[in-house]
Parts: structure tokens; sequence; C-alpha cells
């Protein structure tokens, strides 16, 4: 009897549908290859939706969503929603009500990709970045005193709590164990100025080493690691950090692999339901042209057949893309790529099957 599996479909905003087509293309391929089942359920949450009724995620849709393995997003954002509604009312809200606590990003070069770095190659840039992702600076604690005057006062509040810092850092130490690279474990923080709340993620963190002697750890300040990430990528194997350095690091990282175009993250609720997306964002200027590299978000796809325990399926598509990436586009730049955004997308699901 196949495996099944349910998947929640947000294919979103911009370029968010063409992108999530061609993940599912990839999906169906390598499922019908390894004889497995996938249910797509699609959900038209976006701003399209809310600006027709002013709805962005209803409550009734949270727990239809918990009722399925994990859920496939293409991207959210419109150019006629005005900044932070939609990324608040819709992914952040996501990620909370889900506890989708780890943000997980995979930094690696693939053939054929020019990399910004001079002398860098694909055995060079091969990491992953575990963020926390439901506490920091993104919790919305904090407000604002006499705004719009000279005397306005606005104030942030970064919340870490022990439970939310110590399972971040447990995944990470486990992600580690299961990559079984190099085993190394580094900490990213800024322990010299954020003084109470990198003290917790340092005790923590070498508290929890403890019980994972086979793992090598390290600390680096977060402006230091933006400087190796330039200069010595090749250091890192697997990073832990908090919310807001997280946030900026791994955009660091997506550029130093070939950009946006291929980065793809999980929003992992490990006993739960997680959420896997293209970083790239909705570009609404290149809406409906077909030029769209596709690349970011059928990585997306396989990182979630891999976190569903379909590791091999998830290795197939990798390898495709892989494929693709080292034989046939010449950018994966929109409108540089040689091919359309359906075009790669069949590649990838030749080069599956």
């Amino acid at each position: 009897m196949r495996k099944s599996y349910n998947i929640a479909v947000i294919p979103g905003d911009g370029i968010g549908p063409e992108v999530a087509t061609e993940g599912i293309k990839a999906l169906s391929a390598a499922a019908e290859k390894l004889e497995l089942k996938l249910n797509f359920n699609s959900y038209d949450f976006g701003g399209e939706r809310y600006l027709k009724t002013g709805e962005l995620l209803p409550d009734a849709a949270i727990n239809e969503l918990r009722g399925h393995d994990a859920i496939y997003l293409g991207a959210i954002g419109h150019p006629d929603v005005k900044a932070g509604i939609l990324e608040k009312g819709i992914l952040l809200r996501l990620r909370f009500e889900l506890d989708q606590y780890i943000n997980l990003r995979p930094v690696k070069l693939y053939p054929g990709v020019d990399c910004p770095l001079k002398d860098k190659r694909t055995e060079h840039i091969d990491f992953v970045v575990v963020r926390e992702n439901t506490e920091g600076l993104y919790v919305g604690a904090g407000g604002v005193l006499k705004k719009g005057t000279p005397d306005e006062v606005a104030i942030q509040e970064s919340i870490n709590t022990r439970k939310g810092v110590e399972r971040c850092i447990r995944y990470a130490f486990e992600y580690c164990k299961k990559r079984n690279n190099s085993k190394k474990l580094t900490l990213c923080g800024k322990t010299n100025v954020l003084t109470y709340a990198f003290d917790l993620w340092e005790r923590a963190f070498y508290e929890v080493a403890r019980e994972y002697p086979e793992i090598e750890v390290d600390y680096a300040h977060v402006d230091a690691m933006a400087m190796w990430f330039v200069k010595n990528p090749e250091w890192f194997d697997v990073i832990v950090t908090d919310n807001m350095f997280g946030d900026i690091i791994t955009d660091l990282g997506a550029m130093i692999q070939g950009g946006m175009g291929i980065a793809a993250g999980g929003n992992i609720n490990p006993g739960g339901v997680s959420m896997f997306e293209p970083i790239g964002g909705s570009a609404p200027k290149y809406k409906g042209k077909n030029i769209i590299n596709p690349l970011a978000a059928i990585c997306a796809g396989g990182m979630m057949l891999e976190h569903l325990g379909e590791e091999k399926a998830g290795a197939i598509i990798e390898k495709a893309v892989m494929e693709v990436t080292g034989k046939h586009i010449k950018s994966l730049a929109a409108g540089k790529m040689g091919y359309s955004t359906a075009e790669v997308g069949d590649m990838v699901v030749k080069y599956i099957a």
C-alpha cells in the first residue's frame, strides 16, 4: 500500500503560484517514482483574498491546516497591501499558531551556479543555519509613546525563554548529528553586548553540548560570522542562533550560494505541522511572465519530503536540481535562465524520472 501524505498548498501572491506549480510537478514526479501518494489541497490565502474580503487567515483555517502533514507555500506579499499586514497576519501567525519554532535554512552552492566569492566552489559552501523562529524581537513586545512628536519613544523587546532557547539548541545538535558532515555546531550571538539574552543562549548551548561529546562546538559574534561567511564559508557545518540574527545571516548565506533564486527554507515544528517555502518573495513585477526561476520552490519541496521521512525522495529532487544547474541554466536571474519557468520545471521532472 502506498504511503500517503496530505499537503496544504498556499500558492499566495505574485510569482508564488507559478513557482508552486513547478514545485508540485517535481513533487508529483518524485512521488510517482517512489510509489508515494501526495494529496494536495489548495488555499487562497494572500493579498488578493485580503483585498476582496478583508480576511487574512481565519481561525477555522488554522485548525484545518493542523490536519495536514505539511504546508507548501509559494510566496506572500502584494504591492497593493501595506507592508507588514500579510507578513504578520499570515506568515508570522502560521509560525506562532502552529509553533513552528525552527527556521531551517540550508546554504549550499550547486554545480554551475555562479558564486560571488572569489575562488569558492561547491565544496566550500555547504552549511545549515538553525534559526529560532517564534521568540526574540519578532514576538511584537514593546510599544510607542508620544508618537509623531519630537519626544517619541519606541521600544521593541527581545523575548527569550529557557524553553524556547533550549529546544532550538537541542534541535540543532540533533540535526548536526543526523547530518553527519563535519559534526561541528557554531552558536552565533553577541555575548559582549546583549549580555542578558545571550548569556541565556550561551549557558544553554554549552550545557546541552555535554550530552553530545561527538560534536565539536564553538561560538562567533554575529558581526564576525558575517565576515567569515564571506572569507571562509568552509569553516561552517551547522549554525544555531536567535530569530533576528538568523533572519540576517540566512539572507547573506543565500547570496553566497548564488542568490534568492536557489534558497529554500522550512518552518519546522518537529512534532506538528511544518511549512516549506522558497525565500525570494512574491516578486510582483515578474508575475505571469513565465520567466522566474522556480528552483528554490522545487528545493523547498525536496526539503518537505525529507522532513516527512522520505529522505530518498528529497535526495532525488535535489540531485535533479543539481543536474539542471550544472548542465543547462545560464543564470538564476529572472529572464536570464535561457528557459521559461515551466521549461525549467520540466527539466527537473525529466531528471527525476
